[in-house]
């Protein structure tokens, strides 16, 4: 009995959750208007083993394929920065601190004029081993790891800027 009321309250509020105003971002499949506005970007090639991450790792997630002429670039300046924390007593460094920030820009190529003006960031923690190989693979494994972090922050700010302009 309590089974067959707590499903009838359940199908009574199913209707309210249908206004509640959510749409998926992607909506629409290749055809909508996120991907469509993601698959004219341009990304700006970036100097340094950084920035080549970054762009690698934007322009996988935007678009496989690209039609037409871009209607947006996007520019990205790097700032890559490696901090010792962890210092023992004999001033050896046992801990770093990889902190990567992206601030990037939308341009209209029609226009020329910045339409998205933002920053992305993140960081990681990495463990000084005694080994300077094992140290340099660690600081490279952090990068990658922060490059990729960086692009989902750009990708997702841009997605939420082409549904924004649609609602125009």
């Amino acid at each position: 009995m309590k089974r067959a009321a707590a499903l009838l309250a359940l199908a009574a509020l199913l209707p309210g959750l249908s206004a509640c105003g959510l749409r998926p971002l992607y909506g629409g499949g290749a055809a909508g208007p996120v991907q469509t506005m993601l698959s004219g970007v341009e990304v700006a090639p970036i100097q340094g083993e950084a920035g080549w991450l970054v762009v690698n790792a934007v322009r996988d997630r935007i678009a496989a394929t690209r039609a037409g002429t871009p209607a947006y670039r996007l520019d990205i300046k790097i700032d890559d920065q490696i901090v010792g924390l962890g210092v023992r007593r004999d001033d050896v460094v046992t801990r770093e601190r990889r902190t990567l920030r992206a601030r990037y820009q939308l341009v209209d190529l029609a226009t020329g004029q910045v339409v998205l003006d933002a920053t992305a960031g993140s960081d990681a923690g990495i463990d000084v081993a005694r080994s300077e190989y094992a140290t340099i693979a660690a600081e490279k494994s952090a990068l990658e790891r922060l490059s990729g972090i960086i692009a989902d922050q750009i990708v997702a700010r841009l997605a939420r800027y082409a549904r924004a302009k649609q609602g125009q």
